[in-house]
């Protein structure tokens, strides 16, 4: 007799589909029945481009999150119509994307990380040159051979994107970022739009603010809300830097009473303070809590 499956298997990183009876191998005998087919992951990356992951293989599905260029993913099936079933890295969130943005190869070179919030690579070393590629914080890419070039006090960097192409970026788009908190980086996101399942400085969402905040100190943090909240100790009184928790929602708090967040009321990342004015007062009426990074 199969075993019960556990009760701590999360769709969102956990690989089944019980309409297909198709999981991963790491969940073989935990799994109730018989017929269930199992998948071996494959190593891929990400592209050139970010990646949108969806909920389902269908082009108008929503998107649950998106991966950035360069960045590791697992590969656990491609189906046809040019989909593959994947699963982040860094968080190990699945979703659907399309297999066309997907490499089976890690990208060439030494490692370099891009620090601007967004940038752009170029087809040479001029600022006058074709945009080759769209660039933000947490991108991978390699560096490629050849010496740093100069144009008018601009230093200039050949890399190769995650595909494999040559390119060029300004080494300030990979200058280590400025020391601080994740309350000071994450203002930095002001007025980026708000979009779901966004992880960019081009749009994202709350949790995705929050992540990539918390990123930037090197605290890894859950992709979604609630997952993030059960990854952080309970604080009664909040300091700088906590997350304030509401139904479906996390901002990041700049002190007791500011909250900066990614909404969909204003469709963009703004500074609220919890019970001031009309908004203000629906956020401190739905907090449900905070939360505190614990090392």
């Amino acid at each position: 007799m199969s075993a019960p499956p556990a009760p701590d298997l999360d769709p969102r990183t956990h690989a089944l589909d019980p309409g297909r009876r198709v999981a991963e191998e790491a969940l073989r005998g935990r799994l109730p029945g018989e017929g269930w087919r199992y998948l071996t992951p494959r190593a891929g990356w990400v592209g050139r481009s970010r990646l949108s992951l969806l909920a389902r293989p269908e082009s108008d599905a929503a998107q649950v999150t998106e991966a950035l260029p360069g960045e590791a993913l697992e590969v656990l099936e491609e189906r046809e119509g040019g989909w593959a079933w994947v699963r982040t890295g860094h968080d190990r969130y699945l979703g659907w994307a399309r297999a066309a943005g997907l490499g089976f190869t890690p990208p060439p070179g030494e490692a370099l990380t891009v620090t601007a919030l967004r940038g752009h690579a170029f087809a040479g070393p001029r600022v006058s040159r074709a945009v080759v590629a769209e660039l933000c914080f947490g991108a991978r890419l390699g560096r490629a051979p050849g010496g740093v070039e100069t144009e008018d006090g601009r230093r200039w960097v050949p890399v190769w994107l995650p595909d494999g192409e040559e390119a060029w970026v300004q080494e300030v788009v990979l200058s280590p970022a400025p020391a601080g908190d994740a309350a000071s980086f994450a203002l930095r996101f002001l007025e980026t739009p708000y979009v779901w399942g966004g992880r960019s400085a081009w749009g994202l969402d709350c949790s995705g603010l929050t992540q990539v905040s918390y990123a930037a100190l090197g605290r890894p943090l859950p992709r979604d809300a609630d997952q993030q909240r059960g990854a952080l100790g309970e604080v009664e009184e909040p300091e700088r830097g906590d997350l304030a928790f509401f139904p479906g929602h996390v901002g990041l708090m700049l002190d007791a009473r500011s909250v900066v967040h990614a909404n969909a009321t204003r469709m963009r990342v703004s500074v609220e303070t919890l019970g001031e004015g009309e908004y203000g007062e629906r956020l401190a009426r739905g907090l449900t809590g905070f939360g505190r990074w614990a090392p």
